[in-house]
């Protein structure tokens, strides 16, 4: 397991620093969540991996060149959207996989050997969604062999306690209730963490308002995610109601599109303005089957907003035909939505 020492956390830390477009100052305090957001600058997914039941299931295996592809174009950070219930026991004290634990080392490894933050999650746990109350003591669990596994690395990596908590775990007062608990367990390993944590229905933009984090906790970076229009975002995905009657429909970055962005961001913006915590878009993005032009007017105008807020962000995502901006068979970026993530230098 990569585990860094004091020396070479100092170095890799400096040069995290040095390599950040959104950061000026000479020092570096990863004890202030405002500073390890600006850290997270702009980033990008590596979705459709680790997050399917079984790495490979849909169609994208982590490669060693990946890391410094997404270094080179430019990015500061990497999401690694992950799946530990299907790598871990049914039953206490549901262990995981230790064979699936080195893949994460591995991972975590190659993101940070190149100063690429890197945010890790627990996506996809569906039954947890389904029956919260059965599943907490597995979910907790599960949590804190991660706390534990990783509670020396620096704080350029991020623990995010799930993705866009829905089901019978979205309404806020059961999300907030399980946040409190799933703190409590980080804490006792990583009292120093940053951690990311997500608003309820799904990291809406418009309940960041109702998450009750601790105010002595000033380790946190609080998620949102934005799709919309969904209709636009979403036209043609298989898995959205109504996606083929929509098919066609066009984004043109007009001041009115650009303002219902502006406006939405606002909410959260506001928010984090008023209880002083930093906030960081974590996914956004547009299916594949809508226009390409439409695709990057949207794309860019989330991205200008999100950077014009404050915001830091992570694409969704790197290398899957669904929404990504890479593709591995060609091996060539999709030019238009990296330069809208990443504008070419003047």
């Amino acid at each position: 397991m990569f585990s860094p020492s004091k020396s070479i956390t100092v170095i890799l830390l400096a040069l995290v620093w040095s390599g950040c477009a959104f950061c000026t100052e000479a020092n570096v305090n990863l004890n202030d969540p405002c500073v390890v957001n600006k850290l997270i600058g702009r980033g990008v997914n590596i979705g459709n991996a680790l997050e399917a039941p079984k790495e490979g299931d849909w169609d994208v295996t982590l490669q060693e060149e990946y890391f410094q592809l997404i270094k080179d174009a430019g990015f500061n950070s990497i999401r690694l959207p992950v799946r530990w219930d299907s790598h871990a026991m049914e039953k206490a004290p549901y262990t995981i996989d230790p064979n699936f634990f080195a893949r994460i080392d591995w991972a975590v490894k190659n993101a940070m050997s190149r100063n690429l933050v890197l945010i890790v999650n627990m996506h996809n746990y569906y039954d947890f969604f389904t029956d919260p109350n059965n599943h907490k003591e597995r979910y907790l669990a599960i949590w804190q062999q991660i706390a534990e596994r990783y509670k020396n690395y620096p704080n350029t990596l991020l623990f995010e306690a799930i993705n866009e908590p829905q089901g019978n775990l979205q309404s806020v007062p059961a999300w907030n209730a399980m946040l409190k608990e799933w703190l409590g367990v980080i804490r006792k390993s990583n009292p120093n963490r940053m951690v990311v944590i997500g608003s309820a229905n799904f990291n809406s933009f418009y309940e960041v308002k109702s998450l009750d984090l601790p105010k002595d906790d000033r380790n946190i970076i609080v998620t949102f995610h934005y799709y919309l229009p969904n209709k636009f975002t979403h036209q043609g995905a298989p898995w959205a109601p109504d996606a083929n009657k929509t098919l066609g429909m066009k984004w043109n970055g007009t001041d009115q599109e650009k303002r219902a962005i502006a406006r939405d961001f606002r909410v959260a913006a506001n928010w984090g303005k008023e209880n002083n915590r930093p906030i960081y878009l974590g996914e956004f993005g547009t299916f594949y089957k809508a226009d390409p032009n439409s695709r990057f007017q949207w794309t860019k105008a989330v991205a200008d907003e999100a950077v014009n807020q404050g915001f830091s962000f992570t694409y969704w995502e790197f290398c899957h035909t669904n929404f990504g901006i890479y593709d591995p068979k060609t091996k060539t970026w999709n030019k238009q939505l990296l330069e809208a993530l990443i504008p070419p230098k003047q």
